[in-house]
């Protein structure tokens, strides 16, 4: 149920995205589309989180597959969609995708899990990451899965509904 819709995407004011967007055009989304009901929150969310995206020290399918983590156990349609989509591209194959939806012991979901259940991450699984990851990646880490649980929540309680055509069957999500 969609509880705050998006602005349409012909309704998009060019100045408010140019800030945004670094002036490029950029296709229609329903999450851009919500967080352009609120200008000054979108400016300030969509810099952190294109760090998070773009610029992040993490190795992008050790990225994705903690933002499928998160989508999968907030039960995020909308991002899972989105990261099935970009996680492809960045590697993550369809046994990844099973893992993630299992909740396999894998390193990254064993850290997303205790992230998402307790907060913190134990020593051993810090201990872990560490020997995977530099201080930057594991600050990097960290921050990712907190902001895509921040997402998730929002999306969820707003109701955004994934993008048209996004490329997935909806036995994707499962």
């Amino acid at each position: 149920m969609t509880r705050l819709t998006p602005v349409p995407y012909e309704e998009w004011d060019p100045e408010t995205l140019r800030p945004l967007t670094g002036g490029r055009e950029v296709p229609p989304s329903n999450v851009l589309g919500l967080l352009l009901r609120h200008p000054a929150l979108a400016r300030s969310f969509l810099g952190f989180s294109s760090h998070l995206l773009a610029r992040s020290s993490l190795p992008e399918k050790t990225r994705e597959l903690a933002i499928l983590r998160v989508a999968w156990r907030r039960r995020c349609r909308y991002e899972w969609t989105q990261h099935v989509l970009i996680g492809r591209r960045a590697g993550v194959t369809q046994d990844d995708l099973q893992a993630v939806r299992t909740g396999a012991g894998t390193l990254v979901n064993r850290a997303v899990d205790e992230l998402e259940t307790s907060y913190t991450l134990s020593d051993g699984t810090y201990a872990a990451l560490a020997k995977e990851l530099d201080e930057r990646q594991l600050l990097d880490f960290v921050f990712t899965v907190g902001a895509y649980g921040m997402l998730a929540a929002a999306l969820n309680t707003f109701g955004v509904e994934p993008d048209p055509d996004p490329g997935l069957d909806d036995e994707d999500f499962g």
